[in-house]
């Protein structure tokens, strides 16, 4: 079995069932990405597996474990979470913040350590915000203040990271190192990753292993050269597309079909504006 398990779960807010008798087996070591439409799923399976959203019935298993009777400081010790929306508390500067990253790992007889003070520069170092150290996190833009929150989750040191859209509110440079540094965790250190990704291209490119969901279901999942297809594109997203190999890194790319023109004289330009 591996480390992270979904068994048969039911998932919903509010008796609104977002998926039925779901399962799903992150491999361990990988990294693995959910793709899929808007409101498909993948997000309410990322805080399921994270123990954020308790399933209706069924079960998540970490480590052999059913997630929600660990306690709650040994789960944040084994997983760590970036969720789609994050807020700060008023006047936490950057470091303060990512220092909490920590707080798993400190107790009644471990305090702050010079090892803690370590983690949390290099974290701030990997993620491009240690000059923002005495910065307070509300100051920040949209896609600096993105960058501490996965700064303190890094600094959690969890071997597996969950990520739900790590690459919200970034420039397309900042996507870019965001997940060069999730592929740089994964093949140096081991860790298993789970993000959700919006972009199939990006996911193409950096999963190791890849679900794709639609309606509450998962469609297909294997390494993306096996899976992505254009059939499979078609099917989940409804995007007619062709898929040729990515010239950089020969992973599958997704091209969506050109628009087609209108015929001339069908009426269908821009209406002129009358005559004074």
């Amino acid at each position: 079995m591996q480390r992270l398990t979904a068994d048969s779960v039911t998932l919903g807010y509010d008796r609104r069932v977002i998926a039925e008798n779901l399962s799903v087996e992150i491999p361990d070591n990988s990294f693995t990405v959910i793709v899929g439409p808007n409101a498909c799923g993948k997000s309410t399976l990322l805080r399921a597996l994270s123990r954020m959203l308790k399933p209706d019935s069924g079960r998540v298993l970490l480590d052999g474990q059913a997630i929600h009777a660990m306690p709650a400081k040994k789960v944040a010790r084994t997983l760590g979470l970036l969720p789609q929306s994050s807020i700060a508390p008023d006047g936490i500067t950057v470091a303060d913040l990512v220092g909490r990253g920590r707080y798993p790992h400190q107790g009644l007889l471990r305090q702050w350590s010079p090892d803690d003070e370590r983690i949390v520069e290099e974290s701030m170092a990997a993620t491009g915000v240690g000059e923002l150290a005495d910065r307070y996190v509300d100051e920040l833009s949209g896609g600096q203040r993105q960058r501490v929150w996965i700064a303190m989750a890094l600094a959690q040191q969890t071997p597996l990271l969950l990520l739900d859209e790590p690459t919200t509110y970034l420039d397309i440079q900042h996507q870019i190192d965001v997940l060069d540094l999730c592929a740089e965790l994964h093949e140096t250190q081991g860790r298993t990753l789970v993000a959700v990704l919006h972009d199939l291209n990006h996911a193409a490119r950096y999963a190791t292993h890849l679900i794709a969901m639609r309606e509450g279901e998962v469609i297909a999942e294997g390494a993306p050269g096996e899976v992505v297809t254009a059939e499979l594109v078609e099917r989940v997203f409804g995007l007619r597309c062709q898929v040729i190999d990515d010239p950089e890194t020969g992973t599958p790319l997704v091209v969506p079909a050109a628009r087609r023109p209108r015929p001339s004289g069908d009426g269908g330009g821009l209406i002129p504006a009358a005559a004074s």
